[in-house]
């Protein structure tokens, strides 16, 4: 028995040790981060479901498919950092500052980003289904390919936007503004045009 309690003890050891620290922030799934300074770190593929990072800076973090389910992220500032396909479903971004941040083919499946600045953000084939988008600002923000089903959109800035093969059934744009945004060949079913402001490219001619 003994035998082959030891090697199962090594492994527990192993795996504790292996548990990196940064900055006083554990890179562990569930961790509490708060007004951690995070800049430029390296957590690439990092599994950090459910942690928190509230008010935390990951300003040019390399997060490139980590694991953020559930993660409490809101009024983090994440400009610049990379979250190429990461797991953000269920994730809450509120207020966070995601200037050119790359969220390319990341999943935000009802994450909550309500007045996050996500201006000049790539989000090219990024899943965002009933994501709640209220009030952010995605200025020049690229959202080719992008799956937006039932997302809210309302008051949103989407000035020069790029929406082009996106999917946007069933979603909100109520008082959205869309100046110079384009809708070219994107999936419209059921959205309503009638109450957004500005005048944009692919879209229905109705608006403010």
């Amino acid at each position: 028995m003994i035998r082959f309690l030891i090697p199962l003890i090594a492994l527990f050891a192993t795996h504790a040790a292996a548990i990196e620290e940064i900055n006083g922030c554990r890179i562990t799934s569930g961790t509490l981060c708060v007004e951690k300074d995070l800049r430029s770190a390296n957590l690439r593929g990092a599994d950090l479901a459910r942690a928190g990072f509230r008010l935390t800076n990951l300003s040019g973090a390399d997060l490139r498919d980590a694991n953020l389910f559930n993660a409490n992220m809101d009024l983090a500032k994440l400009t610049g950092a990379n979250l190429s396909g990461a797991m953000l479903n269920d994730a809450d971004l509120t207020n966070a500052t995601m200037v050119d941040v790359k969220l390319n083919n990341a999943q935000l499946n009802g994450a909550n980003l309500k007045s996050a600045n996500l201006t000049g953000a790539d989000l090219t084939g990024a899943q965002l289904k009933g994501a709640n988008l209220s009030g952010a600002h995605l200025i020049k923000a690229q959202l080719r390919n992008a799956q937006l089903q039932r997302a809210d959109l309302s008051g949103t800035m989407l000035t020069q936007a790029d929406f082009r093969g996106a999917d946007l059934s069933g979603a909100r744009l109520d008082n959205a503004t869309v100046q110079g945004a384009d809708f070219t060949g994107a999936i419209l079913d059921r959205v309503d045009f009638s109450q957004v402001i500005g005048i944009c490219t692919g879209c229905p001619a109705s608006g403010k």
